[in-house]
Order: structure tokens, then sequence, then C-alpha cells
């Protein structure tokens, strides 16, 4: 009961600062692309880019929430 409970608070806790992330990044995109349309192109690539590093920390999360349930 304990590991699974570990498991779950890692993926759990690893998943909220990716999820707070993406929807700041979108925000502050929308926003810029808002301002400024004639930069969308440079803003997409880039918000694009900062989500996919932002959801590779929830990966992690879900590794070692992998690894504490199977290497007992």
């Amino acid at each position: 009961m304990p590991i699974q409970l570990a498991a779950g608070l890692a993926i759990g806790l690893g998943a909220i600062g990716p999820g707070i992330a993406i929807g700041l990044l979108a925000s502050g995109a929308m926003g810029a692309i808002g301002r400024n349309p004639e930069a969308e192109p440079l803003v997409r690539t880039n918000m694009i880019l900062s989500i996919v590093f932002a959801e590779a920390i929830a990966i992690y999360a879900l590794v070692v929430a992998l690894l504490i349930l199977f290497i007992k």
C-alpha cells in the first residue's frame, strides 16, 4: 500500500508543475499573438518547443512512479 501511495504522489505532484507551466505558456503566447499577429509563426514555434520541454518533466515523473512501483 505505501508503495502505491508513493507512486501516486510522484506522478500527481510531478504533473502539477508542467500543467501550470503549459497554461501560463499558452496564455502568454495568445496574448503576444493578439498584440502582434505578424509574429505568430515565431511565437507558435517557441510555444510548442517550450511545451515539449515542460511536458518532459511530467514524463520523468511518470518514469519515477513506474520505477517506484516495479523496482522493490
